[in-house]
Formats: structure tokens, C-alpha cells, sequence
């Protein structure tokens, strides 16, 4: 039996457990609260993140992460994408020998600009053909109620992508492969960042037709910046990119839509935070998407924008002028 560790006990990481156990795996959850721990264990919910969803019996907890790695086959980490390092750092020495480390986080690490998959490298010192990320349009409550879904996972080894797609493949939930990491990274991370400026857009009470636009040229400085980066052109109209977009911008299970619906309506970003009980990946990942173009001499207005409204207060109104009033230019500019 496929042996899986889930380090991170959230509601993404919950649900993908569930996945795991019911695509046949033995799965330990670790995390860093006994109550939550115990919660699983015992009651097998995790009434903090998922309450009221079941969990199979294939699924257990601790919060020894030496007992969660122990003989992993695949590794998965499902953690805030700026704690990554730090726990990781903790983590590695407890690491199975040739275990595939899978990241679920979506974020671009402040200050070096890395994706999740460089950090992981960098890290646990483990080359790139062991390391898989797992993205798309995956919202973890529809998931954890067992609605259909689909994923892509992504490894720069086929065969590992192909392993871990059938340690995870059931009747509702269907992974693709791809091998172009760069791409799936760019586009799991940057849509957060588009969602909040949809959902500044909801709370400033703007129609569809601006929220479109706002989705469709995300899309483009997405592109624009994976290209820049030596990714696949088509892996943005693929599940990794134009399916995470539009379920992140268009759902009110999304975080960061929630989150900047909030900014919209005129709230200050401590007033968001102290309402906001999980982790938004795009309020602090913007910043770092920011500096990625820059670094790559990449134009993302929209990114721009998303950092000045967030963590420069510029008000969303005079953001939505300055944006409107920009010069004009072809689509495909």
C-alpha cells in the first residue's frame, strides 16, 4: 500500500488527505495543535477546517512529524506558502529516503521571489525529479463534500507525475500530468492575486463585465510572466491556469476573492486580517509576484495595482481610474 504523509492539518490539506486515503493510500496527517490532532483521531473530523465532513479511516494524525514522515512514499506539504522554509528546514532531517516531496501551496516566497518547488529543493537538498506540485481548480470544501473535480499534478519526471497521479486518482476526483512545473507554480500563484482584485472589484459593487476583464487580463500577465520564465504557453489554458483562475475568482469558498471583496467594501487590511480565519496566499504573495516581473522585465499592471491597493492603501477607487486611464495597446501586447 502507497504510504502518504500530509504535513499540515488546514483545509486543503485535510481534504487532500481524504483524497489520498480513498484513492487506496495509508495516510498520516501531522499537525501542530493536539486538539486538532486528537479531533481526527478520534472523532475523524476536523471540526476547525472541514466541520461536519468524515474522514476515512485510512487517515490519522499526530504531532510528531518524525512518525508522519516515517516510510513516506509521497510527502506532502500543506502549509502556508511563507512558512515553507522555516518548517521544512525542521522537517527534512526526518524525511524517507526517496520520498517525492508534493506541494499544495500556491505562493511565491518573499524576499527571494522563489516558487515552492525551488524552496523545496533548496531545502530538503533533494533534486527536481523528487519533487511534484498538485494545482487547479480545487476548492477544498467542495472537495471534502466529494464533488467532482480535477487537478493537474506536475513533476519534471514523467514517471513520478504518473505516480503520484494514480495515488490519488478516484471516482470524483481526476488528476492530469504535466511536466512543465514552472508553468503550473505561476499559475497557481498569481491567480490569488487576480482573485483579490476581483474581489476588490465585488466589494466596490462593479458587474461582471469589469470582474471579466479582470480575469481575462490576469490571465494575460500570468502568461506573459510564464513565458518570461521558459514556461508552456499552453499550460495557462489548461486546469493549472484558466481553471484555477476562474474557480478562484468566481467562488465565495475562495480566500483571497473573499479577502479583497473585503478591501473592496471599504475595510482596512487589519480589519480583513482579524476577520479572516485562513490563510489568503495572495495578500502576502503579491509582493513577491511583483518582484518576479520586475526581475524578469515582465509588465502586470493588475499585480502592481493589487500591491498598491493592499499594502500601500491607495484607495481601490483612485486604483480603478489609474488603471482605466493607462495607455491604450493591442491585446496582445
Amino acid at each position: 500500500m502507497t504510504r502518504c504523509a500530509v504535513f499540515g492539518t488546514g483545509s486543503w490539506g485535510t481534504a487532500f488527505a481524504m483524497v489520498l486515503a480513498d484513492a487506496g493510500c495509508e495516510v498520516t496527517l501531522w499537525g501542530r495543535r493536539a486538539a486538532v490532532v486528537d479531533a481526527i483521531n478520534t472523532g475523524r473530523t476536523n471540526p476547525d477546517y472541514l466541520p461536519g465532513v468524515t474522514l476515512p479511516a485510512a487517515v490519522r494524525a499526530t504531532t510528531d512529524p518524525a512518525e508522519a514522515a516515517r516510510g513516506a512514499d509521497f510527502t506532502v506539504l500543506a502549509v502556508p506558502s511563507q512558512t515553507l522554509r522555516a518548517n521544512l528546514t525542521e522537517w527534512a532531517p526526518l524525511l524517507a529516503d526517496g520520498t517525492v516531496l508534493v506541494s499544495l501551496m500556491k505562493g511565491v516566497e518573499l524576499g527571494t521571489a522563489k516558487r515552492m518547488s525551488e524552496v523545496i529543493e533548496e531545502v530538503a537538498k533533494v533534486p527536481a525529479e523528487r519533487v511534484a506540485v498538485l494545482t487547479g481548480p480545487n476548492l477544498a470544501k467542495e472537495i471534502a463534500a466529494r464533488q467532482p473535480a480535477a487537478a493537474v499534478v506536475a513533476c519534471v519526471d514523467e514517471d513520478v507525475a504518473r505516480r503520484l497521479q494514480t495515488a490519488c486518482h478516484t471516482p470524483y476526483f481526476r488528476p492530469y500530468t504535466n511536466t512543465d512545473v514552472v508553468g503550473c507554480e505561476l499559475g497557481g500563484a498569481v491567480k490569488n492575486v487576480i482573485a483579490l482584485a476581483v474581489g476588490i472589484a465585488t466589494g466596490m459593487g462593479l458587474g461582471d463585465n469589469a470582474k471579466a476583464s479582470l480575469i481575462t487580463r490576469g490571465l494575460a500577465e500570468t502568461t506573459r510572466l510564464g513565458l518570461a520564465m521558459g514556461a508552456d504557453a499552453h499550460t495557462f489554458a489548461g486546469l493549472a491556469g484558466m481553471g484555477d483562475l476562474v474557480a478562484t475568482c468566481s467562488s465565495p469558498l475562495s480566500r483571497n476573492n473573499t479577502f479583497g471583496t473585503n478591501l473592496g467594501r471599504g475595510m482596512s487590511l487589519e480589519e480583513t486580517i482579524a476577520v479572516t480565519k485562513q490563510t489568503a496566499e495572495g495578500v502576502k504573495s503579491c509582493e513577491s509576484v511583483r518582484d518576479l516581473a520586475r526581475r524578469h522585465g515582465v509588465d502586470m499592471p493588475l499585480t502592481e495595482t493589487v500591491v498598491e491597493i493592499v499594502h500601500e492603501g491607495k484607495p481601490p477607487m483612485v486604483a480603478l481610474k489609474d488603471l482605466m486611464a493607462r495607455t491604450a495597446k493591442p491585446e496582445r501586447h
